[in-house]
């Protein structure tokens, strides 16, 4: 089927974390007819998020190309997603669109991560649709966010039309938009004024089929029947199955390839065409050496396209093989060759990312804990089994001046934790920019601090705030680095001896601090098994037995009550370990231990 270039729409949906963007794509899949009334996506919801980690973390971490079918036009539709620690995603997708959707939460408002993607989207000229959406919750405040988005536009605004943007107000779980606040939520409803303001407001790809066909590679995919995908838009020309071209690498080289398949998205799936012109965004298959950020172009006249600039790294961690009594025993993939493959397999599609050998392991750098974790939670699933060191800021020079990154945190919080929330910031030396509390009880809060700072600060306020606290942060610039910050944790209980933990003794640990480990647990000497209630380290021995006498005494002999051991996730463990600690991850078990597991050697 050949599309007219004028009918086809290329728009991203951008938004902050949990502000309904897929929730958005899901209805506009559903109401296009994209699928048949039968089929199992129909009753499914977030149907793009496809990931085992999307779906268990219900957020979007890669962003997904989709397509429908609207009457005559088909719209491209981008889902990005929403978090910091993705922008790389949000970055390297945009250039494939020339409008774009901004989804904000009716009580919420704009958030960090919505000046973050909305100033993106217009430094990259993109025409945006506003969809207020949420409005049926019960402390939505429209009026005042239409105020806070007016402000927002007014400052990243590149030029006056983008000034001029048509609102909706959607209540996008029931998959229904207006144009104007409804009386009743409960009236029928659809996303039909969301279809024709796309087609309407969006403009038409601005192209030239008759040029040289050229494309800039913005995403990856694969699959073990057809091979590597080159996706991307057509930034000119045409192509058709068979085609040769010419791959324009990051290094300048080029190489000659040639096109086997042409492929369109609609709706989760993909089908063949016989040919994809400029403006649409088509997945090419044949060229298996395609990273994203080059150029595929035409074979006689090659040229590449401006390669994509991606924001820098701000977290780095070492990342090495598994250097424990226990190594080899729970993972499939245990040296230092494999894991390198599989980050260099890694950095083919996570364009955030930056690796270099440190020693026998790696040191990864990304755009935050979340991304880290992500990438460390995957490898463990795939049966890989490493040791990680604790995050540390990537400084950058300047001048001859040492810089890290600052970062902007936004807190809400009810009025009875403001207190404990101030000292434990008061404690990581942040600026208080601003505070004002909002009817509801609510405070807010905004503070300006180091990215190092707020490493482990996330699950602190956690707990002090009884899970209450609604955080979110973001990368404002750099500034000189710092005084050390003191160390906020107390010591560690380390295990004194290699063998299996016992009732017995763990009773004997649970007096001195928290455990975490139960009984009949393997252990090796210099694992930490609990948290001190000093400053200082401690060694214990969790694996000695009671020894068996004549003598009996009616308060020894009883049943010995254990109070279960705190278990750490992934994150927290990142958060929790010191520079002298490591954590070992393998695909049974995360274990906290101390770098140097000799005590004698620890000591000196």
């Amino acid at each position: 089927m050949q599309q007219d270039p004028t009918k086809i729409r290329n728009i991203a949906i951008i938004a902050h974390v949990d502000h309904g963007k897929t929730t958005l794509v899901d209805g506009l899949l559903k109401q296009s007819q994209t699928f048949r009334d039968n089929q199992a996506e129909m009753s499914q919801e977030l149907i793009m998020d496809s990931g085992d980690q999307e779906k268990e973390r219900g957020i979007t971490i890669t962003a997904k190309v989709t397509a429908v079918q609207h009457g005559d036009y088909r719209i491209n539709i981008i889902d990005t997603p929403g978090h910091a620690d993705f922008s790389g995603e949000v970055e390297r997708t945009l250039n494939m669109a020339d409008g774009c959707i901004l989804i904000v939460d009716a009580q919420e408002g704009p958030m960090p991560q919505t000046k973050f993607v909305l100033s993106k989207a217009l430094a990259n000229e993109l025409k945006p649709i506003v969809i207020i959406n949420k409005i049926d919750k019960s402390a939505s405040r429209i009026k005042e966010v239409e105020d806070e988005l007016a402000d927002l536009f007014l400052e990243l605004a590149v030029h006056e039309d983008q000034l001029h943007y048509p609102v909706y107000y959607a209540v996008g779980r029931a998959g229904k938009a207006w144009t104007e606040v409804p009386n009743d939520f409960e009236v029928e409803g659809n996303l039909d004024d969301v279809f024709d303001a796309i087609i309407e407001h969006i403009p038409a790809p601005k192209i030239d089929v008759e040029k040289p066909f050229q494309m800039l590679v913005t995403a990856l995919a694969w699959d073990s029947f057809k091979g590597k995908y080159a996706i991307g838009r057509i930034t000119q020309g045409r192509i058709k199955a068979g085609d040769p071209v010419t791959l324009c690498k990051k290094d300048g080289t080029q190489a000659k390839a040639k096109i086997d398949l042409v492929f369109m998205s609609h709706g989760v799936s993909r089908f063949e065409v016989k040919e994809g012109v400029a403006g649409d965004i088509v997945q090419l298959t044949g060229v298996a050496e395609a990273k994203i950020g080059e150029t595929i172009a035409d074979a006689d006249n090659p040229e590449a396209l401006p390669v994509l600039e991606v924001e820098a790294p701000t977290l780095k961690i070492y990342l090495g093989p598994n250097t424990s009594p226990m190594k080899g025993q729970e993972g499939e993939f245990t040296t230092s060759r494999q894991i390198g493959e599989r980050l260099t397999k890694e950095l083919e599609t996570n364009v955030g990312l930056r690796v270099e050998e440190e020693g026998i392991g790696f040191l990864v750098a990304g755009r935050g804990e979340l991304h880290l974790s992500v990438l460390i939670e995957t490898m463990r699933r795939e049966g890989y089994e490493f040791e990680v060191g604790r995050p540390q800021v990537v400084t950058r020079e300047k001048d001859g001046i040492t810089e890290e990154p600052l970062e902007e945190v936004i807190i809400e919080v009810p009025a009875e934790h403001v207190g404990t929330v101030q000292m434990e910031l008061g404690q990581r030396r942040a600026t208080l920019k601003e505070q004002f509390a909002s009817p509801k009880g609510v405070t807010k809060l905004v503070y300006e601090l180091p990215t190092r700072a707020l490493l482990g600060m996330r699950n602190v306020l956690m707990t002090n705030t009884k899970g209450t606290i609604v955080m979110n942060s973001l990368i404002i610039g750099y500034q000189p680095l710092g005084a050390a910050l003191q160390q906020l944790r107390n010591g560690v209980l380390i295990a004194f001896e290699t063998g299996v933990t016992t009732p017995y003794a763990l009773q004997n640990a649970e007096a001195r601090g928290t455990t975490f480990v139960g009984p009949a647990q393997k252990v090796y000497a210099g694992q930490i098994i609990g948290l001190n209630t000093r400053q200082e380290d401690m060694e214990i021995n969790v694996c000695k037995a009671k020894h068996l006498t004549n003598m009996r005494s009616s308060s020894s002999d009883g049943v010995v009550q254990l109070t279960p051991p705190t278990i750490f996730s992934l994150e927290e463990c990142l958060d929790f370990i010191e520079n002298d600690e490591l954590l070992e991850v393998t695909p049974e078990n995360l274990r906290l231990r101390k770098r140097e597991l000799d005590q004698k050697k620890r000591k000196r």
